[in-house]
């Protein structure tokens, strides 16, 4: 199984991990996902965000 990875220092993405770990996010099951790597990330802080004033 192929798996794909945003490589956010470059902003490419790459078939298997090819860089260094601290460089890249993932890994995504497709390489669509992994495109769209830097929109996860800034929903998933959102909600983690919400989470957080939710709890207060």
């Amino acid at each position: 199984m192929t798996e794909w990875w945003y490589n956010h220092k470059t902003g490419q993405v790459e078939e298997g991990a090819q860089s260094l770990g601290s460089d890249r996010d993932g890994p995504f099951a497709t390489k669509e996902d992994a495109a769209r790597a830097p929109e996860i990330a800034a929903e998933r802080a959102r909600k983690w965000a919400q989470d957080d004033a939710d709890d207060d």
